[in-house]
């Protein structure tokens, strides 16, 4: 039997929830299939394959809502699933803000190979896969001072999807995904240090040797070893660039809308004010091509386009989709985001923060004496006030030069102030979704021994 054209089945949903009395519906469709291989000891420990099809469909009924999803494809089902879903919307909470957008808001044009999503070579073959697996191993295992490697994969993913709403939009496309990893392991019994790489790329040709990636696991966990715990008191703190991009993942979810609509956001009456220091901007680009966040519309179907979060210090506006625009009184930043049996919310995707001129060495000369932390373990985050502690490890940095690891230590401070005082370096990875390099933070409280 011919499996249907993503499109015809968003299109047999929305036709089956008109038919069931919704007053307005979008479906969206994602059809997926993964590989994973994973190597231990030099024998495989585990291959994965999955393959399938989910659809999903919201309905909207008079201010209320009702997502349903499914994995069959059958013609009785999709029928049953608009049904439910009336049923369901029927009987939900009522909300004046949800709705689909207006059609003159919905995105008409859009280039999707400009954005090179998806990788049109061959599939890798399992045995290909389990060869890069083995590669990263070996090459941990060769590091002098490894003990052991935890764990070896490599992996293959491709999607497509495809979103449809009864106003009048159609879109979709496609995204592939290719990665190894290496969890290596130095020392023995009590004394054991772990540490790990990772590479992904969606173009196969892109993606780093197995052997790169297994060696420097192994070189990053040899360096862990024999840690100490650093001393108590208030020093600067330099977020390795592995890490540094969670501190800019705090900030971008305090704008998210939904946390600002609800006042529980620690940047909640920070609209218009300095929130990084003066010359750094945070800004969201949708359309870099090769970059897995890319995307030519939302979840809503509405363009994406290129915005600053933070320009020049200053905090612009919320990341906002339709519902918590309205509710706020703004405009949508085609900022949607949503899975086939959720309705849509906001989210970032993209996010590029102003590199520095100074490297990272350059910057644990001029720290002085305070910690470079390479890992976080744990955290206590209150995304009110923004009070930040985290557990963390790394390495002693004393007259500019790295001393001995250092692991049990615990970092606190408050975000508003922290990120006012961040010191970019220039090591930020431009391939990834999130750009953001190796950040010094000064004062920030040290609770080691």
């Amino acid at each position: 039997m011919t499996q249907p054209h993503l499109s015809d089945l968003t299109e047999a949903l929305l036709d089956a929830a008109r038919s069931a009395g919704a007053e307005a519906a979008d479906a969206l469709v994602v059809d997926g299939r993964s590989v994973s291989i994973d190597v231990r000891g030099g024998a495989l420990e585990q291959a994965e394959r999955s393959e399938g099809i989910e659809l999903g469909l919201r309905v909207l009924m008079d201010g209320r809502q009702a997502c349903v999803s499914a994995s069959d494809l059958s013609a009785r089902t999709i029928g049953e699933m608009a049904e439910r879903a009336v049923a369901m919307a029927r009987e939900a909470p009522q909300d004046p803000y949800i709705g689909l957008a207006d059609p003159s808001q919905l995105a008409r044009d859009w280039d999707i190979a400009s954005l090179e999503l998806e990788d049109t070579s061959p599939e890798p073959a399992a045995a290909d896969l389990e060869a890069d697996a083995r590669a990263a191993e070996a090459a941990a295992l060769a590091v002098e001072g490894v003990a052991q490697v935890q764990s070896a994969s490599a992996s293959y993913s491709r999607r497509r999807m495809h979103l449809a709403t009864s106003n009048g939009f159609s879109g979709g496309y496609g995204r592939s995904s290719r990665s190894v990893s290496a969890v290596a392991i130095s020392g023995e019994g009590l004394s054991m240090e772990r540490d790990w790489a990772a590479e992904s790329r969606i173009f196969q040709a892109d993606l780093p040797s197995a052997e790169e990636v297994g060696h420097l696991a192994g070189q990053r966990a040899v360096e862990r070893a024999q840690p100490r715990r650093p001393r108590t008191g208030a020093y600067p703190v330099l977020l390795d660039e592995r890490i540094a991009g969670s501190l800019i993942g705090h900030l971008t979810a305090a704008v998210n809308g939904s946390a600002i609509a609800r006042g529980a956001s620690w940047l909640r009456d920070a609209l218009g004010a300095q929130v990084l220091p003066e010359g750094i901007s945070l800004i969201e680009d949708p359309h870099r091509a090769r970059v897995s966040g890319s995307r030519p519309f939302d979840a809503e179907g509405l363009p994406t386009t290129r915005r600053a979060i933070v320009e020049n210090g200053v905090l612009t506006g919320w990341t906002l989709d339709l519902a918590t625009a309205r509710k706020l009184g703004m405009q949508s930043t085609a900022s949607a985001s949503r899975g086939t049996s959720s309705p849509p919310s906001p989210g970032t995707g993209n996010t590029m923060l102003t590199q520095g001129c100074r490297s990272r060495e350059d910057l644990i000369r001029e720290m002085g004496t305070g910690l470079l932390v390479t890992s976080f373990i744990g955290s206590t985050i209150n995304p009110t006030t923004g009070d930040y502690s985290r557990g963390a490890s790394g390495f002693w940095v004393e007259n500019g030069e790295i001393q001995y690891p250092v692991n049990e230590c615990t970092i606190a401070g408050n975000l508003r102030e922290m990120l006012l005082r961040i010191t970019p370096a220039n090591d930020a990875r431009m391939h990834l979704t999130q750009v953001v390099p190796s950040l010094l933070v000064e004062g920030l409280t040290l609770a080691g021994q």
